[in-house]
């Protein structure tokens, strides 16, 4: 069976993935949403420099989300190394991705950013959307998508509401 890449993060209902100071405190966390039933489906992270930079820095909150139960790849063209149990990723993703959802385990969750989330959708890497809508309008910030060589069409396999308004959706590619 071929593993999945899963796109699971949080948007605002006007498709920012942070606030215009790089803020996510519009989040909500007072309950699970779905995220312990998705994280049972993932055994590994693809995750972008920024990001992997973000949650490898003790001064940042973010850190506290550094997943270490997962196997984690960087994509990067400009680190040099990694931490330990960790693999970076360069050059041709479409093939390298394409390789590691040919081998045994679990799905991958495409973590971030918006820049790898770009490369993903335009190289045809995503499988499935899981995206947490929360009852928030931004206005500005970084949006989860930036153009795209294309339209995708998306098939919705799943949705629940919350009575807090925050609305989670998987969608197929």
């Amino acid at each position: 069976m071929i593993r999945k890449v899963i796109l699971g993060l949080a948007v605002s209902l006007d498709g920012y993935i942070e606030g215009p100071n790089g803020e996510y405190d519009w989040c909500f966390t007072d309950q699970d949403y779905g995220m312990n039933a998705f994280l049972e489906r993932i055994d590994a992270i693809f995750i972008g420099r920024k990001s992997y930079e973000l949650l490898n820095n003790p001064a940042e909150e973010a850190s506290n989300y550094s997943f270490p139960q997962f196997k984690k790849y960087v994509f990067s063209s400009t680190l040099m190394g990694v931490e330990d149990g960790a693999k970076l990723i360069r050059g041709d993703i479409k093939t390298q991705v394409n390789a590691l959802k040919n081998q045994s385990g679990k799905d991958f969750w495409l973590f971030g950013g918006s820049s790898l989330t770009t490369s993903f959708l335009n190289e045809g890497l995503v499988d499935e959307l899981f995206l947490a809508i929360h009852p928030i309008i931004l206005g500005a910030g970084k949006p989860l998508f930036t153009p795209l060589k294309e339209r995708i069409s998306l098939t919705l396999i799943d949705s629940k509401t919350y009575s807090t308004g925050l609305v989670s959706v998987t969608y197929r590619l």
